[in-house]
């Protein structure tokens, strides 16, 4: 069995304003990119509906346009070989991110390629799991439920292998999607995207004390119709856990006290090492018929079990480094620059509407509608967005502005920030509210 050392690491220090980075990534950042450390930060005044500015990476996002992942494919730039393990960014443009997508893929000759769906409940940190192992935020992360809202895709490409991650929304049953008006998407996303998957990782979030003790009966379901697919179980926030001893607990209930195929030792949790990839029992064609019992709370035939924080890189790297080992040969599906197949504005509406759920009271977020009004380049090369945010009360009008409007200053410059660290060039965020009709 597999298990990540303990970890207690707090958020690393953001270099250079990139979301998330740790020390060794950010020191590759200096080294490849030393040009950005002139840029300097100017202070941000913004009033509600007024423009956000990021730090004055212009003359950056020029240089990065001139040899951008478009022209490197299309034969226009010979980057430095030093440069083909960064990360990628995302493209302001769709047309440049539409070309991407279509484009064959740069793989070499022994190209592995492996599709992983992360599955879990509602708030279990898919997404940021997700945006770490990618090493950029490109999915939106909140503390309420339901900040995906559909399935995403990202992208992550190593040497020879390429590992497709399936973002999919938190696992709800049909009822609680009437009962809550929810889209469709939520209910049927994740069933879909098992039909292609080559790997499951089923995420826990084991500091809820409310549902760690159980997979929920819509990942049990999910599983069992698909159970020829190999599958892992990743126990996330184990920082938060004072007592050790409860993932000990924990490990023997999520897995009915079996794992590859062996019974488990439990005290293997904290001295085990990543093992190699090998199909569970289930994989092997072992009869599972009766695995949807009423009874059920565990999956007998995970392959192997992380212990980990999903805001702790070294962690991450560790399942990270087994994403990629278990890559089976084939063709790659993506060119190498290709980071995540959702559009431009796509992410940026994500982005507004995490920091909106993160902000705003109850039910209020779920409320607000989102119209993009202008998306633009400007004359230096940053980008202008203007987005109007409708709203169906006068009341939420004013929540959403805030004193002074500082609320909505307040949203426009974290969302501008992280639109910067995604894009890599300035952005110009300009947000207003307005009242439905």
């Amino acid at each position: 069995m597999a298990a990540t050392s303990w970890s207690k690491a707090a958020l690393s220090q953001a270099v250079l304003g990139f979301w998330q980075l740790g020390p060794v990534a950010a020191r590759e950042w200096t080294t490849r990119f030393p040009s950005l450390l002139g840029c300097q930060r100017r202070s941000v005044t913004c009033v509600a509906g007024g423009a956000f500015s990021g730090p004055l990476l212009a003359s950056a996002s020029r240089r990065y346009g001139q040899n951008s992942a478009l022209d490197r494919f299309l034969g226009l730039s010979q980057p430095d070989s030093s440069l083909t393990s960064r990360i990628p960014a995302v493209s302001m443009h769709r047309d440049e991110q539409d070309l991407l997508l279509v484009h064959h893929p740069d793989m070499p000759e022994n190209s592995r390629v492996l599709r992983v769906v992360l599955l879990g409940a509602p708030n279990a940190g898919k997404s940021t799991l997700s945006n770490q192992l990618l090493g950029r935020k490109v999915f939106p992360v909140s503390k309420k439920v339901h900040t995906t809202r559909c399935q995403a895709l990202g992208v992550i490409t190593e040497k020879e292998a390429q590992v497709i991650l399936l973002d999919t929304p938190g696992l709800i049953s049909p009822v609680k999607q009437k009962r809550h008006h929810l889209e469709l998407s939520l209910l049927e996303d994740p069933w879909k995207s098992m039909e292609s998957a080559d790997l499951v990782v089923v995420l826990v979030d084991v500091s809820d004390k409310w549902t760690r003790k159980q997979l929920s009966p819509q990942v049990l379901q999910c599983l069992t119709q698909f159970s020829q697919v190999p599958s892992i179980l990743v126990m996330n926030k184990v920082d938060c856990l004072k007592q050790k001893s409860v993932l000990l607990e924990l490990t023997a209930a999520l897995t009915e006290g079996v794992v590859n195929g062996k019974k488990l030792k439990l005290r293997q949790a904290f001295h085990s090492q990543p093992g190699t990839h090998c199909p569970s029992p289930a994989a092997k064609g072992s009869n599972t018929q009766s695995v949807g019992g009423p009874q059920r709370i565990g999956w007998p035939y995970f392959q192997e079990i992380f212990m980990l924080s999903a805001l702790s890189q070294e962690d991450v790297k560790i399942l990270k480094q087994y994403l990629l080992a278990q890559a089976q040969p084939g063709p790659w599906e993506f060119h190498s620059e290709v980071l995540t197949s959702q559009t431009p504005e796509e992410i940026c509406a994500n982005i507004i509407r995490e920091k909106l759920l993160e902000h705003l009271p109850q039910e209020v977020p779920y409320n607000v509608q989102q119209k993009t009004i202008m998306w633009e380049e400007g004359p230096s090369g940053e980008l202008v967005i203007v987005q109007k945010l409708l709203v169906p009360k006068e009341s939420h009008v004013k929540i959403l502005i805030g004193p002074k409007g500082h609320l909505i200053s307040q949203i426009a410059e974290e969302a501008g920030r992280d639109l910067m660290d995604i894009f890599l060039c300035e952005v110009q965020l300009r947000l207003s509210v307005k009242l439905l009709n």
